[in-house]
């Protein structure tokens, strides 16, 4: 136990003492990303001025995400934590305990949508937000907001570099909308239910095998539930994803007599890829076309 406990008093009272503030940054303030799809926003809006630090590594799935006493100091040292409530715990406790007064949930800033009802945490929102284009350009303009705040002197260019995304991600909004207007099915069977945004603003219907929890295990009942839906609205594809499990996925696929594809919830992405989030949501759109047979 001691071991354990070590670190973390360690960590705390070295941010409480802003030891070793700016480490590693070249100098230049550290802006604190719990996860890929922030992270990436955060490098567009940010540009030069910030030094822009993902605690969660590429590859990794985030949900599972532990901080080191290192990445909870550089959480109580940026100038900015910014992450979504309720996707990774232990980035919730370093914000909630070391950086209250310096962080933007992205949450705060946007209309959120509920967590599947089945779920146990009732009340909780679905936090996958950026999986639509249209809420993730608000969350945009106002991290642009925020810097601009933080440092007065380039307010200018945070909010230039935000608008700049925002025009992108209006873009992709009026992609997305013009090729899931027409299609033949409308039923999206997800093995994790991270697609509610999406489906919300595309006319879709999500039916998650588990709930928010990649890594939940589906009871029997809830196979043979989802199976009888399958044959019921003609789905012809069950969606696995990058960084999480196919295994429950792949079983309703061969209960039900359908294929599996991969939809991303650009949770993530794998070491020494080139894909960035406007790369993985224009594939996504191409899945769902086919898959959704749409004209």
């Amino acid at each position: 136990m001691r071991s354990r406990i070590l670190p973390i008093a360690l960590a705390a009272l070295l941010v409480a003492c802003g030891c070793g503030a700016r480490a590693g940054t070249g100098g230049k303030p550290r802006l604190t990303a719990a996860f890929y799809p922030l992270a990436w926003l955060a490098a567009q809006v940010a540009g030069p001025g910030f030094y822009v630090q993902n605690l969660t590594k590429p590859g990794a799935e985030p949900h599972d995400l532990e901080l080191t006493p290192r990445q909870v100091i550089d959480v109580g040292e940026s100038k900015l934590a910014f992450y979504i409530k309720g996707v990774q715990p232990a980035v919730d406790k370093a914000v909630r305990q070391h950086a209250k007064n310096h962080s933007l949930d992205a949450e705060s800033v946007v209309t959120t949508l509920p967590a599947p009802q089945d779920e146990a945490n009732d009340g909780a929102a679905d936090p996958h937000l950026w999986l639509d284009p249209s809420r993730f350009a608000t969350v945009a303009t106002a991290l642009g907001e925020r810097l601009a705040r933080i440092d007065g002197e380039n307010a200018a260019g945070y909010r230039a570099r935000a608008a700049q995304v925002v025009t992108r991600l209006n873009a992709l909004d009026a992609e997305f909308r013009t090729g899931l207007r027409t299609c033949a099915r409308k039923e999206i069977v997800t093995g994790h239910a991270a697609f509610g945004y999406l489906a919300a603003r595309y006319g879709l219907t999500q039916v998650g095998i588990a709930g928010l929890d990649p890594e939940a295990e589906p009871s029997p009942q809830r196979i043979a539930e989802m199976t009888r839906l399958i044959r019921r609205t003609g789905a012809t594809i069950v969606f696995t994803e990058t960084l999480a499990s196919p295994k429950t996925a792949d079983t309703l696929a061969r209960e039900a007599g359908v294929r599996t594809e991969v939809l991303d919830p650009v949770e993530g992405v794998r070491p020494g890829s080139h894909d960035d989030y406007f790369s993985i949501m224009r594939r996504d759109l191409a899945t769902l076309r086919t898959a959704l047979g749409c004209s």
